[in-house]
Formats: structure tokens, C-alpha cells, sequence
């Protein structure tokens, strides 16, 4: 079959990839100049040094990554070990610590002393012993984080300093959209991700070079693979799909929307009523990201500086996009002996003559709203020979992306298999 794949994010590569791997003719069409998606490394010159590094898509691991993992030994991509330590600084409390050991947890010592801090700490080992049982014992209720904090007494420390700040910072997202995150979805990822337990943690990765080297390896292979390829429109019908193109229209037998659950909205020229509905139900939240020097951005103490660093600032309605500071030389293996780091949505301006890029990235908020869609798209897969693929039909991540890939590649594969028994007959 001659197949469109509209999207080359990490979706669309690997439907690509996979798609053409078994014998379809395979048109990967993206609209941006350079192809990955949120997988985008730059070249960064430091100390007379010249290294590529990772702005969106940065680490995996070895547990809950394994289609991401076995498409890079296939493809021959080197990795190397990272960490997801993390750490919170609290401006409005007074507030630092980090979870890089026992030290850097209380890298004010200050709060050894502190009753609302210890009560805190109290909070987070009452709260992952209760989220562990229930995971595990398949009890876990339909409800916001919201409600069940609220169920459970937990005080308001356990979410500014705690929760707000991790699952914040995972999914990008801000305060209200973080209350109102689906519990089921939210523990089953970090029960997954080993976020609720000290031990037996996961070991994370970071591609050696730039995940632009994986990108680069599925592109080569492709027979027809364009960027600046913009998608006007996309018409089903007769059996056929005819998608729009600057250059002109082109006929396909299936397409795979590949793209954010908006984007495939906005292209299709006759969605039906499921697709306009679910398609509209994931909203997305807009994170400015900037590549910088600026050690201002961390947090105050050297002490509690970590992988991850979570900046709270004043935000009265809840509303206010998520602030972190990657800090990079920490993620990756970079040569450089400056300290290199990216936040996203900065509370405060990096020194002007310290910024190196700035970037935008989309994320789905995944509420309940979403995890509604997510099973009412599953319905509607191949109908007017229409697929989608996507992170944000799971949790989000490359790993979700790949396997939706997987799913879809495996309907098309399976509706090809029945057509020709069915013209053999």
C-alpha cells in the first residue's frame, strides 16, 4: 500500500521506519525544517569546544523503554548512563532541598529543625508506602490527585515542595493542571518509572552525540522523506486518502497522523464526530525553553544542585507554566568544563550574554479528559483508512510514541494480510 505518515516526531519515524521495513510504499511528510519532532539536538561551541546536546527529548531507561531501546541497538546508537536526581527551590518558603542522598536533602540545615519541613518528609514516605500498596493490590480509584490529597489529609507541603514539583516538571505542566492529573494514569507511570520507591530504581540513559544520531540513522533509510512539507489537508474518501501538499494533491490508500491530536484535527477536511470530539479533548500547554550559562537559574545552594531542578515562584491562580532547570553536564556526557543548562519558562530573564538558544515545545496535559480520548481513539483506528500515532495517546513519552507507532504499524499490517487472503480466495 502507498502510505502517507504525517509527523516526523519519533511516531512518525518509527511508522516510517517499520511501515516501509514491510513493504509499503512510505511518504514521510513533516512541516518543520529539520526532522525529530521533540527530539532536537544542537551544536553548542563551550571552552573552544564544539559537542551536540539534547533540548527536548533527553533520557530513557532500561525498564519501562524497551521498544526505544531495541530500536537503537538495531540502529547501532550508543548510549550512555544518566541520572533523574532532582531538586526543588522554593522561593516564596525559604525553601532548597535535594533528593541526591541524605546530605543534599537537607542542604539547609535549617530544616533539621524545621516541623513543617520533617512533617513533609513524613508526608512523602506515608504517601509512596500508601500509592505502593495500592499499585500493587490493583486498588487505585478513579479520581484526581486533587481529590484523593484531599482523602487522605496530606498537608499542603507534600504538593508544593513534592508533588507539584515532580509531576510538574515530567509532564510540563502547571499547578492546576497537576491537581486535576488522572490518579490511575499518574501512579501506574510512577510506580513504573520506580519514582515512589528509593531502591531498585531504573538506570537512565542519554544518547552519546545527540538523539539527532538515531533520527539521522531512520532517515537514511527512507525512500521519500521531506521537510518543509507542510500538510493542508487531508480528504478521505472512494477508499483512497488524498492529502494536500503546497506542491499539490496526492493520493495515498492510508494515512498516519503522526502529530499532536490538534494538529490531525485541524488537517482532516471532514473529521467525523467522534474524531472532532476526541481530537479536541487533549489540550496541550506551550513550554518556552532556553538554552543558557546563567547559574542563577538553579538553585541557590551548590549543595542541592541535581539533574532536574524545580524553580517555585508566586502563581496566585495556579496557571502559570511549570519552571525547571535542566542541568545539563549533569544528563549528558558533555566535554565542556562550563556549566551548561536549559530552562523551561524561566521565572526570571538569563543574563542576555549567557543564552545560546531559545526553543518552543508542546505538551499534552494529561487529564481525564485525555485519558478519555486516548481509549475513544483506540475505537476509531484504520476507519476511513485513517490511523493516529502519537505520545499523547499514553503518557506522553518517546517510549508512548514508538509504541503507538508499533500498534498502528501492526493493524495496517494485519489489514494487508487479510485483504490479500481474502484476493486469494
Amino acid at each position: 500500500m502507498r502510505i502517507a505518515v504525517v509527523g516526523a516526531g519519533i511516531s512518525g519515524l518509527a511508522s516510517a521506519f517499520y511501515l516501509q521495513r514491510a513493504g509499503h510504499s512510505v511518504s514521510l511528510l513533516e512541516a518543520n525544517a529539520y526532522f525529530g519532532g521533540h527530539t532536537a539536538t544542537v551544536d553548542v561551541e563551550l571552552d573552544g569546544l564544539r559537542s551536540g546536546v539534547d533540548t527536548g527529548f533527553l533520557v530513557c531507561n532500561d525498564r519501562t523503554y524497551p521498544g526505544l531501546l531495541a530500536l537503537f541497538s538495531e540502529l547501532d546508537v550508543a548510549l550512555a548512563n544518566s541520572e533523574m536526581s532532582f531538586a526543588v527551590r522554593a522561593d516564596r518558603d525559604g525553601i532548597e532541598w535535594s533528593g541526591c542522598s541524605l546530605a543534599t536533602l537537607f542542604a539547609q540545615p535549617k530544616n533539621l529543625v524545621n516541623p513543617k519541613f520533617l512533617r513533609f518528609l513524613a508526608d512523602i514516605v506515608r504517601f509512596n508506602r500508601l500509592t505502593t500498596a495500592m499499585v500493587n493490590e490493583g486498588r487505585v480509584a478513579s479520581m484526581s490527585l486533587r481529590q484523593f490529597l484531599a482523602e487522605h489529609r496530606f498537608g499542603s507541603a507534600l504538593f508544593d515542595w513534592y508533588l507539584w514539583p515532580m509531576v510538574g516538571s515530567i509532564w510540563s505542566s502547571p499547578r492546576n493542571d497537576v491537581m486535576d492529573f488522572d490518579l490511575q494514569m499518574l501512579l501506574r507511570f510512577c510506580h513504573n518509572h520506580g519514582l515512589l520507591q528509593i531502591s531498585n530504581r531504573p538506570q537512565w540513559m542519554t544518547v552519546r552525540g545527540g538523539a539527532r544520531n538515531y533520527v539521522e540513522k531512520i532517515v537514511a533509510t527512507l525512500k521519500d522523506a521531506r521537510l518543509k512539507t507542510p500538510v493542508r489537508s487531508i480528504t478521505r474518501s472512494g477508499g483512497g486518502v488524498q492529502v494536500q501538499v503546497d506542491s499539490g494533491i496526492e493520493v495515498f490508500d492510508r494515512v498516519v497522523m503522526a502529530c499532536h491530536s490538534d494538529q490531525a484535527l485541524a488537517m482532516l477536511a471532514a473529521p467525523s464526530a467522534v474524531e472532532r470530539a476526541q481530537l479536541s479533548a487533549v489540550a496541550y500547554q506551550p513550554n518556552r525553553c532556553v538554552l543558557h550559562t546563567d547559574e542563577t537559574l538553579m538553585p541557590r545552594s551548590r549543595r542541592a544542585w541535581a539533574a532536574w531542578n524545580y524553580l517555585q515562584v508566586d502563581d496566585v491562580n495556579g496557571v502559570r507554566p511549570v519552571a525547571l532547570t535542566y542541568w545539563l553536564n549533569r544528563l549528558q556526557p558533555l566535554p565542556f568544563k562550563t556549566q551548561l543548562f536549559e530552562t523551561l519558562n524561566p521565572p526570571l530573564e538569563p543574563v542576555a550574554e549567557k543564552v545560546i538558544a531559545e526553543f518552543e515545545y508542546s505538551h499534552p496535559l494529561l487529564n481525564r479528559a485525555a485519558v478519555a480520548a486516548q481509549s475513544a481513539i483506540a475505537t476509531i483506528q484504520g476507519d476511513n483508512n485513517t490511523y493516529y500515532a502519537g505520545a499523547w495517546l499514553a503518557n506522553g513519552f518517546h517510549e508512548d510514541g514508538l509504541q503507538s507507532a508499533l500498534r498502528v504499524v501492526a493493524m495496517i499490517s494485519s489489514e494487508a494480510n487479510q485483504t490479500k487472503g481474502a484476493n486469494a480466495q
